[in-house]
Formats: structure tokens, C-alpha cells, sequence
């Protein structure tokens, strides 16, 4: 990777750190005028987000910067990155749908959702646009920070959508008794989509589970060998 490639990765690294950080706060103002369960989850993801975003920059400035690390040390701080951005697709996953499952019998869609539609436009919009400049980033020189944030943007981006659908739902028509389901079971698909792409990335950086059990003990671990069946005479 040349100094300018590195260069312009870790500016849009910083760019997208910088571009987060309000998230948290204005989605947290929005939620006090809402009861959405879409958006009270999507508070939690976005502060799980900001977390990633951070450790990914810091990370890939490390890297960059520190050009004595061993290939060892490189891989480990790599291995952070990408498992803190599959541990906050996790962590969202999980609140979305444990959030959407005990909310289910008696939630009601209402309150004033105009500020966290907006909020989710608009984070529609940017997060679709990280995610295609890092696709163009890793075809162009391949990264695992870039990567990583490459799938955790397409997964923002997917969110986003699924908020943006809801909210509009809510907007328009609160007292629908479509809505009420428009708003749970988006919230459980998102939830879905969450810990499979958080699966995904932590596939890519542990491997197999096999391969996780040998970083545990410390050593290879024998073939499964199915058993043999004794022939009766």
C-alpha cells in the first residue's frame, strides 16, 4: 500500500469517526419524544458503532505508522479490528431483538418520530456512501481494517433502511394495526441481518471453530474420526 493510499484510507477512517460521534446523542434526544422500538434500538447500535469506528481507526493508524511491528503483532491488532466491528454487530443484534420479542405484546406505535426519520434519512445516505467508497477502497488494495469496515458499513447501511421504512410507517399512519408489525418484526429482521453479518466477520478473522479451539489450547487437535462399526459373524 503507498504512503497515499494510506493516506486517504485512514482520513475517511477519521472522517467516519468524526461523522458518527453526534449519532448517538441526537438518536438519544429522538428516542425521549418516541416510543419506537425501532428506535431505541437503533440508539444502542449506533453507540455500539461509534466504539468500532474508533478501535478501526486507531488500529489502522498503528498499523501505518508503526513499521516496526512484527507480522505477529500487525495480525493481532488487525484481529482486534475486525472482531470489535463483529462484536458490535453482535451487541446490536441482540438488544434489537431481545428489545423487539418483550416489547411484542403491548407495544403500540405513536409519539413524534419526525426528528428520528430524519436521523435515519440521513444516515441512510452517508453509511451508503462509506460503504461503496470502502468496496472501491478494497478492490483497489485489500485490507482487513478496510474490509471490515467495508461489511460494517453495508450492514449500517441495511439498517437504515429498515429504520427509515418503519419510521415512515409510524409517521404516516400511527394508528394502523399494520404498523404495530411494520415497527416489531423490522426491528427482528435487522436484528437478523446483525448477527449474521457479525458472524460473517468473525468467521474471517477466527476461521473454523476448530481453528478456534487450537488458538485455545494452544495446540492442533486430532482429525474426527467417525467410529467403526464391528461386523457381527
Amino acid at each position: 500500500m503507498t504512503r497515499e493510499q494510506a493516506a486517504r484510507r485512514e482520513k475517511t477512517l477519521l472522517t467516519a469517526l468524526l461523522l458518527s460521534a453526534p449519532g448517538p446523542i441526537f438518536t438519544g434526544m429522538a428516542v425521549l419524544s418516541s416510543q419506537s422500538t425501532t428506535q431505541i434500538a437503533d440508539f444502542l447500535r449506533r453507540g455500539m458503532d461509534l466504539v468500532a469506528l474508533f478501535l478501526s481507526w486507531w488500529v489502522f493508524r498503528q498499523l501505518q505508522r508503526r513499521a516496526s511491528l512484527s507480522q505477529g503483532e500487525r495480525s493481532r491488532l488487525e484481529r482486534l479490528a475486525g472482531l470489535t466491528v463483529a462484536a458490535a454487530m453482535f451487541v446490536s443484534g441482540i438488544v434489537m431483538l431481545a428489545l423487539a420479542i418483550s416489547r411484542l405484546p403491548s407495544y403500540e406505535p405513536g409519539g413524534q418520530v419526525t426528528l428520528g426519520l430524519v436521523i435515519a434519512v440521513l444516515g441512510l445516505l452517508t453509511n451508503s456512501w462509506f460503504w461503496r467508497r470502502y468496496t472501491t477502497m478494497t478492490r483497489e488494495k485489500y485490507s482487513s481494517v478496510i474490509a471490515a469496515q467495508m461489511k460494517l458499513y453495508r450492514a449500517k447501511a441495511m439498517v437504515d433502511l429498515c429504520v427509515v421504512a418503519a419510521l415512515t410507517s409510524i409517521a404516516i399512519a400511527p394508528a394502523h394495526p399494520v404498523t404495530r408489525y411494520v415497527d416489531i418484526v423490522g426491528s427482528i429482521i435487522v436484528a437478523v441481518y446483525l448477527l449474521a453479518s457479525g458472524a460473517q466477520t468473525a468467521g474471517t478473522h477466527l476461521g473454523s471453530p476448530r481453528a478456534w479451539l487450537q488458538r485455545i489450547f494452544g495446540r492442533d487437535l486430532p482429525a474426527y474420526a467417525p467410529p467403526v462399526e464391528k461386523k457381527q459373524d
